[in-house]
C-alpha cells in the first residue's frame, strides 16, 4: 500500500479533506472514549495511516467515572455508561500527548458540567501546538439544568458553543446528541454561534435488562448504544443535518468498513470517525481509510472530497 491506502500501480485518489479548518490527510479519525489517547493502539496500527484520532473527553480535573457495571455487548453494538473517567487535561497535555507522533493530527475532546468548566478546559487545551482542533462533547447531563443533556436545548446548545468560541481560536467542533426531536435545529445552532463543524451523532440513549436478577445491566441504569445498530440512525440525522448547514460534519456511528464511511460521505459528512470498531479490530480505522481508497479507485473517484453530499435521490412523483 502507498501512503493513501493505494496499491502499487494503482490509479492515484487524493485522500486530504479539510474540517472547519483542521487538514487531515484522509477523512478516517478515531472516536472520542473508544481510542484512548492514541497511545494504546499503536502497538497495532500506525497511526500516521488514518487522518488523526480525537482523544478521550478531558475534564479540568481527574475523572474516575461510573461503577461497573458499566458495558456491556448488545445485539449488534454495545452499549456504556463509562461516564468520562480521564486522566485530567493537565496530565493529557504532559504526559499522554507527548507519545503521540508530531505528524499525527489530534483533536482533544473537552467535556464538562457547565459552560465555564468547558471553556477553561478549552483555554488550557488551545495553545498546544499537536492539538489541531477541539470537539465539544455536547451531550453529557447538564447539572444547572437539572441534569439534561446540552445537546437536547437548543437556549443551553446556543450558550455552551457561544462561551467556547470565545475561549479557544482554532477549529472547533461540536458533537452533538441524537436523543433530540430535530438534530437539524441543533444544527443550525452550532453554526449560529460560530462552530467550525459539527460531529454526529453521539450514542443512543438506551437501556438493557436482566431477566434473572430484574435489574438494568449498568449500573448507571441508561447507557450509550453505539456500533452497526445505530448507523442507520447515523446517516439520517447527517443526511439532515448537512441539508441545514454549511459548515463541515464528521459522521459517527456504526462504521467499520469502508464501505461503511462512503455511505457518510454520500450523505454529507466530510470525514467519519470510528468508534466501537476499534474494540473488535484494533486496526479498523486504518482498514477504514484503505477501504475508501479502494472504493474510490474502483469507481473511477480521484479525490475522495468528490463523494461529500453526493447522495442520489429518488426523482420525485
Amino acid at each position: 500500500m502507498t501512503s493513501d491506502g493505494a496499491k502499487p500501480g494503482a490509479a492515484s485518489v487524493d485522500t486530504s479533506v479539510n474540517v472547519g479548518g483542521i487538514q487531515l490527510r484522509n477523512p478516517v479519525l478515531t472516536a472520542s472514549g473508544t481510542f484512548g489517547y492514541g497511545t494504546e493502539f499503536a502497538a497495532f496500527m500506525d497511526l500516521r495511516k488514518i487522518g488523526g484520532f480525537v482523544a478521550k473527553s478531558l475534564t479540568l480535573e481527574p475523572r474516575s467515572g461510573n461503577m461497573p457495571a458499566r458495558i456491556v455487548e448488545t445485539p449488534s453494538g454495545m452499549m456504556n455508561a463509562i461516564g468520562i473517567e480521564n486522566v485530567g487535561v493537565e496530565a493529557f497535555i504532559h504526559e499522554k500527548l507527548p507519545q503521540i507522533p508530531e505528524e499525527v493530527p489530534v483533536v482533544a475532546s473537552v467535556f464538562g458540567t457547565d459552560p465555564e468548566m468547558y471553556a477553561e478546559t478549552c483555554r488550557r487545551l488551545s495553545d498546544v501546538p499537536q492539538i489541531k482542533g477541539l470537539e465539544i462533547n455536547a451531550s453529557c447531563p447538564h447539572v444547572k439544568s437539572g441534569g439534561i443533556e446540552f445537546g437536547q436545548n437548543p437556549k443551553v446548545l446556543a450558550e455552551l458553543v457561544r462561551v467556547t468560541r470565545k475561549a479557544t481560536s482554532i477549529p472547533l467542533l461540536i458533537k452533538l446528541s441524537p436523543n433530540v426531536t430535530s438534530v437539524a435545529e441543533m444544527a443550525k445552532v452550532c453554526e449560529a454561534e460560530g462552530a467550525d463543524g459539527i460531529s454526529l451523532i453521539n450514542t443512543v440513549q438506551a437501556l438493557e435488562v436482566n431477566i434473572e436478577t430484574r435489574r438494568p445491566v449498568l449500573r448507571n441504569v441508561l447507557g450509550g448504544l453505539s456500533g452497526p445498530a445505530i448507523r442507520p440512525i447515523a446517516l439520517r440525522m447527517v443526511w439532515q443535518a448537512a441539508q441545514a448547514v454549511k459548515i463541515p460534519i464528521c459522521g459517527i456511528g456504526g462504521i467499520a468498513t469502508g464501505e461503511d464511511a462512503v455511505k457518510f460521505l454520500l450523505c454529507g459528512a466530510t470525514a467519519v470517525q470510528v468508534g466501537t470498531a476499534n474494540y473488535v479490530n484494533p486496526k479498523a480505522a486504518q482498514e477504514v481509510a484503505e477501504g475508501l481508497v479502494a472504493y474510490a479507485q474502483a469507481q473511477g473517484v480521484s479525490a475522495l472530497r468528490d463523494l461529500i453530499g453526493a447522495l442520489e435521490l429518488p426523482e420525485s412523483g
